[in-house]
């Protein structure tokens, strides 16, 4: 990694740190990722190999199923010269009831860094205070920051930069909404989350970001009209209605976001070279139309493959 031998303040920073939410992080440190990530996806695309992790181990643990985190996370690890183990939790003990400080000590003797992918935020907290390796949260039910670095990444290649954009978030007030809250307003994007009552973000976090917001000289708004949020916004994104473990409530989640579908006319509010984002899995039909997913403006494949380049800088910032 010749190209950051100026930057070893701050990779001594960020070496075996832990990342949880972007609330830990601050707006220097996201850009120095964002710039990692920038510089390994240019490598790669050079056909450049770059190994500064050989010799070390990720373990992986899914509570949740997964494509893009699994194989961005197995295949980034790959790439940058060290080995991912898939770590079930119907194959380890965690998921016959062994403690998670346990599993925490453990894993620590074994590996370099531990990305899992679980329900309840509390589990990554509690494994990351018994740890002594990094512990990266590849997502909990209430923040996924692995998958707002690619967007940050994604919305920089297309705009050219983050500072003084609009993004307006519709749809569930989940652990997107969060997550974006925390990290674009840190980098200078106003963001607004237009949700339906009863499906609005937590309050908590919300106030969280506001503060942040307004340290980085930004706004976060929260609203139920998707068309006020939309207006002369430079990033449109959504999300599916019920996430995993909401399949319950699907009938009841399309009533309540009947009018949060991200459509031609919702896009039509935007400003006239907005983009279309999405985390994926998408419902066409449900919270976002064919025509705007599989449109000009939407740059949703670009913004998967970004998990790769993302997460590699984020194992490589934090295993070195």
């Amino acid at each position: 990694m010749n190209a950051y031998a100026k930057e070893t303040g701050m990779r001594e920073q960020l070496a075996g740190r832990d990342f949880l939410t972007l609330a830990d992080y601050s707006e220097a440190e996201i850009a120095y990722l964002l710039d990692l990530a920038a510089y390994l996806k240019k490598r790669r695309q050079a056909g450049k190999v770059d190994q500064p992790l050989k010799g070390k181990t990720l373990g992986m643990i899914f509570e949740k199923s997964s494509t893009r985190t699994r194989i961005s996370f197995e295949a980034g690890i790959y790439q940058l010269g060290g080995l991912g183990l898939f770590l079930s939790s119907r194959d380890i003990q965690i998921g016959r009831g062994e403690p998670i400080i346990d599993t925490a000590k453990v894993l620590s003797g074994y590996l370099d860094g531990i990305m899992i992918r679980t329900f309840a935020h509390g589990t990554v907290e509690e494994l990351a205070a018994n740890a002594s390796i990094p512990v990266i949260n590849g997502l909990t039910d209430s923040f996924h920051p692995c998958q707002v670095l690619a967007d940050l990444l994604t919305i920089q290649e297309v705009k050219g930069g983050l500072k003084g954009l609009k993004l307006a978030y519709i749809g569930d007030g989940n652990n997107m909404a969060h997550s974006l809250m925390l990290g674009a307003a840190k980098m200078g994007i106003d963001v607004t989350i237009a949700a339906p009552d009863g499906y609005q973000p937590d309050s908590a976090v919300t106030e969280q970001a506001r503060l942040a917001a307004r340290f980085y000289g930004t706004g976060v708004e929260v609203t139920a009209d998707p068309e006020a949020a939309a207006e002369n916004a430079d990033v449109l994104y959504t999300d599916v209605w019920a996430s995993m473990g909401q399949e319950s409530e699907q009938q009841v989640r399309e009533q309540a976001f009947a009018g949060f579908q991200v459509n031609s006319r919702l896009l039509s509010l935007a400003r006239h070279d907005a983009v279309f984002l999405h985390c994926l899995p998408a419902h066409r039909g449900e919270e976002v139309t064919a025509e705007v997913i599989d449109g000009t403006r939407s740059a949703v494949f670009q913004q998967a493959e970004n998990r790769l380049h993302a997460q590699k800088a984020l194992m490589t910032a934090l295993m070195s």
